[in-house]
């Protein structure tokens, strides 16, 4: 089953009084269960096109549809609820609230759930990724690897159909990144479909097909084992 279909897909902003095209007429198909590394230099659209996939942004033209539906034309409210419903985010630089402890902040996407049941299942997501034991500790109080597992367990609650990592290796030592590379595969094994953002080519090496991007169009799709 198709989880992403974009055709067309262009994304501007304003620079100044230049409008620059950082996503232009990209067609994109994307099935259930697939791991997908995006590359491509500095300035491609990589990020760009992440957060359009992941309702960050909204497309200038073209459409996306996410599950079967059309979310280029939704409204901000509707976006949002699709974030919290089918959407989990891993980044760089982890994002996570520096006063809240690992639990908490693993139940951040559960504000609105009772506190038992939200409780409960963010300590799942951190004991299931090696950390519950870890739970009180505050960001300052964790390693690099340990704040990215706290912060893909927050991405994980709401049981999302999509993961988008936005170079979730980037700030972490060579053992530590294949840790977490590890972890992305095994959730990819148990059915999650995994959007990632990399420049690097070892970490892209571990998804099943890499896009490349270059100027914002993609110039190159390639399956693991495949020629290009």
């Amino acid at each position: 089953m198709t989880l992403i279909e974009t055709k067309s897909l262009c994304h501007n902003y304003r620079l100044g009084e230049n409008c620059v095209a950082a996503i232009k007429n990209v067609n994109l198909s994307i099935e259930q269960g697939e791991f997908v590394a995006v590359m491509g230099p500095s300035g491609s659209g990589k990020s760009t096109l992440l957060y359009l996939l992941g309702c960050l942004a909204r497309p200038t033209s073209g459409s996306y549809h996410l599950d079967g539906v059309d979310v280029s034309r939704l409204a901000s409210d509707s976006l949002a609820d699709i974030r919290n419903r089918k959407l989990g985010f891993v980044f760089q630089n982890f994002n996570l609230l520096p006063r809240f402890s690992a639990l908490e902040n693993a139940q951040v996407p559960l504000i609105y759930m009772r506190g038992r049941t939200r409780w409960g299942r963010a300590k799942t997501e951190l004991d299931a990724l090696g950390i519950g034991h870890l739970a009180s500790r505050t960001p300052a109080q964790l390693s690099g690897g340990e704040q990215q597992r706290v912060a893909i367990a927050r991405a994980l609650v709401n049981e999302p159909l999509l993961l988008l990592a936005d170079e979730p290796t980037g700030a972490l030592d060579t053992a530590t990144s294949k840790e977490i590379m590890s972890i992305l595969e095994r959730l990819n094994r148990d059915g999650l479909t995994i959007l990632l953002v990399t420049h690097e080519r070892h970490v892209a090496a571990r998804a099943n097909r890499t896009i490349r991007l270059r100027d914002g169009r993609v110039v190159a799709t390639k399956k693991r084992n495949a020629a290009a």
